[in-house]
């Protein structure tokens, strides 16, 4: 399959971006609850460390922090980073529970070029589910340079077993923008796009969907109402 990184941009105007958040939003609201009350939400944080994401990397250090600061009311996330970069690595850290030891080590992490990896992210979140269930997935990546319909079939397997795959694409280009929205659709998640100009957007959707894992729909709609601004949006959607 051709790389996505060889494919121009969707001609979709500019403020895209904007309008994925909102449908992002609104698509959350609908995913059913994901835990049991008493249970600690679980988090697979999957990120594409290749050499193209760093300064991507650079800003998910500060924005996990705030994942696990909106999760803590709620009774806490347990939270497992994994990553793949360079020629066929890919790693998954233990599962952690407070940031500043998962900001130490993603801080410890360089991105190495290579090829995107995302098959094998799945085949370990499915493995991880079945030990233990897993709440949400959170992939942050920019090209898919795999088989597509292999990985649509590996999300579908999540869906099956209840574990919603949340895909945010850096810049949207077309054809990992197709893949992913699958990918979203087939395991109950949802996609979204974002740019230099949403990283304030980004980090207020990372934050929903750690109280969403943590505490359903509920605790979501409570969180909007205390936080305001991009949380205050998604409370709209919800209503709608």
């Amino acid at each position: 399959m051709a790389s996505s990184r060889d494919k121009l941009p969707t001609g979709k105007p500019a403020n895209a971006p904007a309008q994925d958040v909102a449908q992002f939003l609104a698509k959350l609201g609908s995913v059913p609850t994901p835990r049991k009350d008493g249970e600690r939400g679980r988090l697979l944080f999957g990120l594409d460390a290749t050499a193209s994401r760093q300064h991507t990397w650079d800003r998910a250090c500060h924005i996990q922090a705030e994942m696990f600061t909106a999760a803590a009311q709620l009774g806490g996330l347990d939270i497992q980073l994994a990553y793949y970069r360079g020629f066929g690595e890919f790693k998954a850290a233990p599962w952690l529970s407070d940031s500043a030891t998962l900001q130490r080590l993603m801080g410890s992490v360089s991105c190495l070029g290579g090829k995107t990896q995302i098959g094998k992210l799945l085949r370990h979140a499915l493995i991880e589910t079945k030990a233990k269930r897993i709440n949400a997935v959170v992939f942050i990546g920019d090209a898919m340079e795999e088989e597509g319909d292999a990985l649509c079939h590996q999300a579908g397997e999540l869906g099956v077993l209840g574990v919603p795959l949340f895909m945010f694409h850096e810049r949207g280009e077309a054809l990992a923008a197709e893949t992913f929205r699958q990918i979203a659709t087939l395991s109950g998640g949802a996609y979204c796009r974002f740019d230099s100009s949403s990283a304030d957007a980004l980090r207020d959707l990372l934050r929903a969907v750690a109280v969403f894992a943590t505490g359903g729909r509920a605790a979501l709609e409570d969180h909007s109402r205390r936080q305001g601004g991009g949380a205050l949006l998604l409370t709209r959607q919800l209503k709608r």
